[in-house]
Order: structure tokens, then C-alpha cells, then sequence
């Protein structure tokens, strides 16, 4: 007997709710798989071997299609295929023993130039809370910083003297980053009062405090 390509993981009686949103990309999957399998092996969907579902994977590599397209398609061949064994159409699960490909992790979307000089340009540098947001931003582009460890830094981890900051990262662990001069500039810009803190160093030195106002 030959399994029907437009079968519904819900006729197995399972207790997974799948809405037609969900349903129709799985019967497209099957769809495409029969057709490929009625024309390469002249067989149907119960007829097909572990052999020939990496086949058509690979076939599905070939046309250029992407991991994670290939992730779901194996994913309705598994629902299928769990369906049809449950229903006595096959006598084994040919996907039992196919590993799923890995997805690698997307690239981090970056930002271009111009979007980099639109953000430092965005605060109004007339205002005291202006000039404190560009000297964040600025400290931001120079050094790498997380946002979490820009916001707890304390006064006497920087170092405009110097053009350091003292870090303390995951774990406690401590790192010496370098303020390029545009970010020790705006630091300075932003603490018309300077406080005196300590250096990376231990020595005196005087860094900013923020928003630009006394404690």
C-alpha cells in the first residue's frame, strides 16, 4: 500500500494541535518528495529507504537549498513517517537514523558607516545629558564594551590620563580596554568637574562622573 502524500499528522490521533499554517508547508514537503520519488525510483512514499531520503536530501543540497530548509523537510519526513508506522503503512521508520543538519549560528548583522555616524551624531551635544549619551556611545564604538558593563562602570575604572578602562567582565575577570581619543574627548566633554579616582595603575588621575554632575 502506498502511503498518501497529502496525509495529516492529525489523522493519528495526536495530541499535537496543528493549524493549517503549520500543515500546509508539511504536505508541500511530502508533495515534492513523491513527485522526486515517482520520478527518480518510480516508487511511493512507503516504498523509500533511509538510502533514498539522504538522496533526496542531497538532492535538495544540490538545487542550492539552505540547512535549515533542509531541517524542516526532515522534520515532516520524521511526522510522516512516525504517522505511517503508527498507521501499518511502513514496516520501519526510514528517518530514525538520519541526523538533522547542523544550523550554524547567523552572522551578527552589523552596522554601516553612515548608521555609525547617524547613532554618535543622534544625542543633542547642547545639553548636559546629550553630551553624557555621546560619551557613552562614543566609549561604546572605541572599546567593544557589553552595554551591561558600560552602565557599571565605575569613575575610578577609567583612566582618561591614560585612555583606559578597567573592566570587570563575566566571572569577576578583569580586562584593560583602550579609549580611542574621540571617546576620551567626549568623556572629558562630558565631566566639566572632574573627580579624582584612581588609575589603572593605582596612581591618582581624574576621570568623569556621569551625566556630568557631583555626587
Amino acid at each position: 500500500m502506498r502511503a498518501s502524500s497529502s496525509a495529516s499528522p492529525t489523522s493519528s490521533g495526536s495530541s499535537v494541535a496543528w493549524r493549517p499554517t503549520r500543515w500546509r508547508p508539511y504536505q508541500a514537503d511530502l508533495r515534492l518528495l513523491a513527485r522526486w520519488a515517482a520520478d527518480r525510483r518510480g516508487a511511493g512514499l512507503a516504498d523509500l529507504t533511509r538510502a533514498d531520503l539522504l538522496e533526496y536530501l542531497a538532492h535538495l543540497s544540490r538545487e542550492g537549498k539552505k540547512a535549515r530548509t533542509a531541517a524542516r523537510v526532515l522534520s515532516s519526513l520524521r511526522q510522516f513517517y512516525r504517522l505511517a508506522l503508527r498507521e501499518g503503512w511502513v514496516a520501519g521508520d526510514p528517518t530514525v537514523q538520519i541526523e538533522s543538519p547542523r544550523l550554524g549560528r547567523p552572522l551578527p548583522k552589523t552596522l554601516s558607516e553612515g548608521d555609525v555616524e547617524a547613532l554618535l551624531a543622534a544625542p543633542d551635544t547642547a545639553t548636559a545629558e546629550g553630551c553624557r549619551d555621546r560619551a557613552m556611545l562614543e566609549v561604546l564604538y572605541a572599546s567593544g564594551l557589553r552595554v551591561s558593563e558600560l552602565v557599571s562602570l565605575q569613575p575610578e575604572q577609567v583612566s582618561l590620563a591614560q585612555g583606559l578602562v578597567r573592566v570587570i567582565g563575566k566571572g569577576g575577570k578583569e580586562r584593560l580596554v583602550p579609549l580611542g581619543d574621540e571617546a576620551v574627548q567626549w568623556c572629558a566633554t562630558s565631566s566639566p568637574v572632574p573627580a579624582p579616582s584612581c588609575s589603572v595603575s593605582g596612581r591618582p588621575t581624574r576621570s568623569f562622573r556621569r551625566g556630568g554632575a557631583r555626587r
